[in-house]
């Protein structure tokens, strides 16, 4: 059941959702101003998390892959969105749906379907649209103009309860920072002030801590250590300030980690291995029939190996980040941070 929960007061969570093209990227620019994205990239084939202000609030902005992106797998989608989510746990404040202004396009005019399909049937109350433009057009006037004359663009608008905003394609206009925090500040303020959450927003916040658990769990010698040597240096408040620090940094690289990768992606990740070995076997199969038994068996082995790594292209994906996440081949981070933060004691 879709529901809605109090949030975070320090912190807007933006899930940012494009349908083509690179709006949602130059969104996500403007929205941290500085340059996420450059401004070549249209597409992305997994699921980003950054944070930064707007106007002077916090926020964390979460991309994914395209809705209608064409070089993703079922599975790989899939398990995107699945990470987005775990990205955006316990849920958005806010749906920021980016569509270039001048680009319209009929597949555009259904997203609301899909939305309510990926993320929940009540999910469009927590949704905006923001219109990308570009020029030096005063975006009060652009969206006088989108209201009283660009009938298309008020119908789809109209499909996410009226709320739009236009921003501009340079990140460095810093000129309506303020009046988007408002605008999505009132819409979650309608709505009682909390956050979207559904099943699946639900199930995603369950596997991150789950696997936090056992990320904790596996660090638990390491921290112990840690904690021993600090003892051994620090006394009373300092010695708090120093264990309140590594504390902090531990659990937000365990967050990150647990977001990344955890049993619910992995399970998506099994599927879709699975169904692409299947699928490729199958089709093998029927093309080896051709050639008799013999192809049949042959073929179908083939179209099953290669059906499974296409299904498994996620795998490279779960790599990819987790080498962003973390430092590579599994670096001691007790003696990072102590030799960060323990060279000399201050007096």
């Amino acid at each position: 059941m879709d529901q809605r929960k109090k949030g975070s007061t320090t912190e807007l969570r933006l899930m940012v959702v494009g349908s083509t093209g690179p709006s949602q990227f130059l969104l996500t620019n403007a929205i941290l101003g500085r340059e996420e994205f450059s401004k070549d990239i249209t597409s992305i084939s997994d699921s980003r998390k950054n944070t930064g202000e707007l106007a002077g609030r916090r926020v964390a902005v979460i991309n994914g892959p395209n809705i209608y992106e064409k070089d993703i797998s079922k599975p790989k989608r899939e398990m995107e969105l699945r990470r987005s989510k775990c990205l955006c746990i316990p849920g958005p404040h806010a749906f920021l749906v980016a569509f270039d202004m001048e680009e319209i396009s009929p597949n555009e005019m259904q997203t609301p379907k899909l939305m309510r399909e990926r993320f929940g049937r009540h999910c469009l109350r927590h949704c905006m649209v923001l219109l990308a433009y570009e020029g030096s057009t005063d975006g009060a006037i652009l969206e006088h103009r989108v209201q009283k004359t660009d009938w298309h663009l008020r119908e789809l608008i109209e499909k996410y309860g009226g709320r739009f905003h236009v921003f501009s394609k340079n990140w460095r206009d810093r000129s309506r920072d303020q009046e988007l925090l408002q605008k999505i500040e009132r819409m979650v303020g309608s709505l009682g002030g909390g956050y979207f959450c559904s099943r699946t927003f639900q199930k995603a916040e369950e596997s991150v801590k789950k696997e936090e658990r056992r990320l904790r769990k596996q660090r638990e010698a390491d921290i112990k250590k840690a904690w021993t040597e600090m003892e051994n240096q620090y006394m009373a408040e300092e010695l708090y300030h120093q264990k309140d620090a590594y504390t902090t940094s531990v659990g937000a690289e365990i967050r990150a980690k647990a977001e990344m990768d955890n049993g619910w992606l992995r399970t998506s990740l099994a599927r879709g291995l699975g169904t692409g070995f299947v699928v490729g076997a199958v089709m093998g199969a029927l093309f080896g029939s051709i050639e008799g038994p013999g192809g049949m068996v042959l073929y179908g082995i083939i179209g099953g190996a290669v059906g499974g790594s296409a299904g498994g292209t996620a795998q490279v994906a779960i790599k990819h980040m987790e080498d962003r996440v973390a430092p590579p081949a599994r670096l001691n981070f007790n003696s990072i941070f102590i030799n960060r933060f323990f060279a000399t004691p201050r007096p």
